[in-house]
């Protein structure tokens, strides 16, 4: 059986309390953002998926961290503004803070725990990023910006997938289609 996330207290970026419960009984993808990161533009595609599953019972959470690159420097404000401006975010933005290293949030904790593994292109994605001279974090951590989890409603990790993995890819979009199924 796939371990299920524990109902930990999370905070929007706007400082509003909400947790890890309040969003049982939909089917969640989770995902690391930046705004100054190549994969940005990522952020049009989840609010694709938003738009297109939000009314079965599907909703992206967005997680900004300054961990890859320092791509995310700005404050939960600034991260706010430039989420709705230039894309018009219509899903919940957490405050930001640390999804990897030794101060990783207990959600990217328990998250990893779950589902160690990860779907998609980590070794090129990890040769590119290493011949510019980035260092990379070693698996089971997260990669980099735009990681994605797609957790069930009763809250059961069911996949994890690669940063370079677009969210209109068709294995990510069978894994929250077969989820919004049960």
């Amino acid at each position: 059986m796939t371990e299920r996330l524990p109902d930990l207290s999370l905070t929007r970026n706007d400082g509003t309390p909400d947790s890890v419960g309040a969003h049982e009984g939909k089917v969640l993808l989770i995902v690391n953002t930046a705004s100054q990161c190549g994969l940005t533009p990522q952020y049009a595609g989840l609010k694709a998926l938003q738009d297109r599953f939000g009314e079965q019972g599907f909703s992206v959470l967005a997680f900004p961290a300054n961990d890859f690159g320092a791509q995310e420097p700005g404050t939960d404000a600034q991260i706010a503004q430039f989420c709705q401006t230039q894309f018009d975010v219509n899903f919940p933005v957490f405050a930001k803070a640390s999804v990897a290293g030794a101060d990783k949030q207990p959600l990217y904790k328990a998250l990893i725990a779950a589902r160690p593994a990860k779907q998609g292109d980590t070794d090129g994605m990890r040769k590119m990023l290493e011949s510019h001279g980035i260092a990379t974090n070693s698996d089971p951590e997260v990669l980099w910006n735009f990681e994605k989890f797609i957790v069930a409603r009763d809250g059961r990790v069911l996949e994890r997938f690669a940063p370079s993995t677009a969210p209109d890819d068709a294995a990510l979009i069978d894994v929250i289609e077969a989820a919004l199924r049960e």
